[in-house]
């Protein structure tokens, strides 16, 4: 499970690299949350909660059925 989040993470990561940040994937919990540490310009970016639901989350659930949740550390 661990390769397909690492899969679906790198497509996405040249969106965010677009604008300026990145997206490092730190763990997968016991209940399959998917841990990430957004970077660059987005640490800290307002709209970043909604990157990680409506972009992150939606894409890794779509493509890894069994990730719960997206969450950042």
């Amino acid at each position: 499970m661990k390769e397909k989040v690492q899969e679906v993470l790198e497509k996405l990561r040249v969106y965010l690299q677009a604008d300026g940040g990145d997206i490092e994937l730190v763990d997968i919990t016991e209940d399959n949350v998917v841990q990430v540490r957004l970077k660059g310009a987005c640490h800290g970016c307002p709209g970043a909660a909604m990157t990680l639901k409506m972009g992150v989350e939606r894409a890794l659930k779509e493509a890894v059925p069994e990730v719960k949740g997206v969450e950042a550390v």
